[in-house]
């Protein structure tokens, strides 16, 4: 699974971080950084509630993509 990160839609609520803060990583503002994220299959679950998380749809859930 791979997340897909939209940064210029990141308003820095760090909604994601709060579920899986191993996974997503942030900057000292609070917004995410860039680069998509490739997800190991024992993390997709908190990975998916993190991007679900997040209220400006700023990261996306690709499951075609192996981790």
């Amino acid at each position: 699974m791979r997340i897909i990160v939209h940064n210029t839609k990141c308003q820095g609520h760090a909604r994601c971080w709060a579920h899986a803060p191993d996974i997503f990583k942030l900057d000292d503002e609070g917004y995410i950084l860039p680069g998509d994220i490739k997800v190991a299959e024992k993390d997709e679950r908190l990975a998916s509630q993190g991007a679900r998380s997040c209220p400006e749809r700023a990261l996306v859930i690709d499951l075609t993509a192996a981790a």
